[in-house]
């Protein structure tokens, strides 16, 4: 009860605005550092798992995560699952998102949701390859928790490409 008590006073589990803006620059961050990493031939793995641990709610929560390339297996509810998106290795389909050298990673249109302990995003996000003159837009939908140390996690990750009306005709 003291424990808890002390943890309400010195961290705060209500999540603001501003607390997620900087969670998604960071997000932005690491998958750009990851690729410059890999590219260099530099310890890339091991900043990968820093961005999972860091980033990712798997150490405290279950989480939700069905990443924008994943086919055969769509979702990814483990650590290692989610490392293997992001630079390749369990999974047999990935081929490691963030090894692709992306140049910027820009959040766009958003609205959100704040419910206290949990704010739940939902927007575009758009992609600039190394070399590439146009963004690939995807679509993305966040959740964030805070572990006990008032560190925002994401427990929900969804993205998508953009529908096309090709898949009705």
């Amino acid at each position: 009860m003291f424990k808890k008590l002390i943890q309400n006073i010195f961290f705060s589990n209500k999540i603001s605005e501003q607390e997620f803006l900087e969670a998604q620059k960071e997000w932005a961050y690491y998958i750009i550092n990851i690729g410059k990493l890999y590219l260099k031939k530099g310890n890339y793995k091991v900043e990968a798992k820093k961005f999972v641990t860091n980033l990712y709610a798997y150490e405290i929560s279950n989480v939700l995560f069905k990443p924008t390339l994943g086919s055969k297996n769509q979702f990814r509810y483990d650590f290692e699952d989610a490392l293997s998106y992001f630079i390749g290795g369990s999974v047999k389909e990935d081929k490691g998102f963030a090894t692709k050298p992306w140049k910027q990673i820009r959040f766009g249109q958003r609205k959100f949701i704040i419910l206290e302990q949990i704010a739940l995003v939902m927007g575009n996000y758009y992609f600039l390859g190394t070399g590439q003159k146009k963004e690939i837009k995807v679509e993305y939908t966040f959740g964030y928790i805070k572990d006990n140390n008032g560190n925002l996690l994401i427990n929900l990750h969804h993205s998508s490409l953009p529908f096309k009306n090709d898949f009705i005709n």
